[in-house]
């Protein structure tokens, strides 16, 4: 085997407006690439570094770098897995390792995932935490897609959501509270939700304050998001929730989200997969990921000023396949 070479590269993409949640609101995102080149063949995958999980984007960006000795040692996914711990880092160099792959081989990732002919996906589109007057505003101005996700907050929340509910009535509803419920009202936000015919909750409580969940009426179901990470989570989370929502951030890459899936079906949790906000490059593996999803939450593209080319096909909430140019 020719000597691989791994590069690295951190990105800035504007986001239209400002993407707001529970921890914070910003105005651009900032996204890691890792490249991974052999015979002219060139491997790639994005990664979002995240704060909420000690992630800073310089160091998510010098973790790659240290791997560049095991890259052109020929280092494969499953010896990845055993190197580093699941996060950004992982996952780009895993993409970029199941993109180099298909480049190398000719056999897509698609075709080594058994996806004969992957179709076009339903994605949630997400509205940003605010007033419920704007929120409403901007519920009425996405009211003809067919899922949204409203990004919650706590107090007020049962006014957020009523409000998102006047604004788009045909909807259908994802409520994403990003841990910001307080235990003491939750009960109420949750009929607030209910009210609002909202199908299904995404981490409404502190990771480390949801046991309740495990005594309480879930009359919507609940995901769980930041309290999943790896596929034995899935067992030690069935009896306090209902899905469980699957980023390649979280998992460190596709060949971890595999896993994770397995064993959520294992556990008989709904799946859904979802994203940061990033660039096509980020989603593309996911899209695959996704094919038998319950949910699919993969709208990064969509909050942005501008993609990159070539990006996935987005037609309203419809998002295709990735193209070989792009991805796999």
């Amino acid at each position: 085997m020719a000597l691989r070479k791994l590069s690295v590269a951190i990105e800035r993409w504007p986001i239209a407006g400002s993407f707001v949640i529970s921890r914070g609101s910003r105005t651009e995102a900032t996204v890691v690439v890792a490249t991974i080149e052999e015979d002219g063949h060139v491997g790639r995958g994005e990664c979002v570094p995240y704060a909420r999980y000690g992630e800073t984007v310089e160091g998510v960006a010098e973790t790659i770098r240290t791997q560049g000795f095991a890259i052109a040692g020929g280092i494969d996914r499953e010896g990845l897995l055993a190197t580093l711990p699941g996060g950004a880092a992982r996952n780009a160099i895993d993409c970029a390792l199941w993109d180099l792959e298909a480049k190398l081989s000719g056999i897509s990732v698609a075709e080594r995932l058994g996806l004969a002919s992957p179709h076009a996906l339903e994605t949630a589109y997400t509205l940003s935490l605010g007033t419920p007057e704007s929120m409403e505003e901007a519920a009425r101005a996405a009211a003809g897609r067919p899922l949204l996700k409203v990004k919650l907050g706590g107090e007020g929340d049962d006014a957020r959501i009523a409000a998102v509910r006047r604004g788009a009535p045909k909807s259908r509803l994802i409520a994403d509270a990003n841990e910001g419920w307080p235990v003491e009202q939750f009960d109420r936000l949750m009929r607030a939700c209910a009210a609002a015919g909202v199908e299904l909750i995404e981490q409404p409580l502190p990771v480390g304050a949801d046991d309740i969940l495990r005594y309480v009426d879930r009359t919507v179901p609940i995901c769980a998001d930041e309290s999943l990470h790896e596929a034995a989570d899935c067992a030690l989370l069935a009896d306090r929730y209902d899905a469980v929502n699957i980023k390649l951030e979280k998992t460190g890459g596709l060949t971890g989200a595999l896993g994770v899936v397995r064993a959520a079906r294992a556990q008989n949790l709904a799946v859904m997969v979802g994203c940061m906000v990033g660039t096509s490059l980020a989603m593309a593996p996911a899209v695959l990921l996704a094919q038998d999803a319950d949910y699919v939450d993969l709208d990064g593209p969509l909050l942005l000023a501008r993609d990159r080319e070539p990006g996935l096909d987005y037609r309203g909430s419809r998002v295709s396949p990735p193209s070989p140019a792009l991805w796999g």
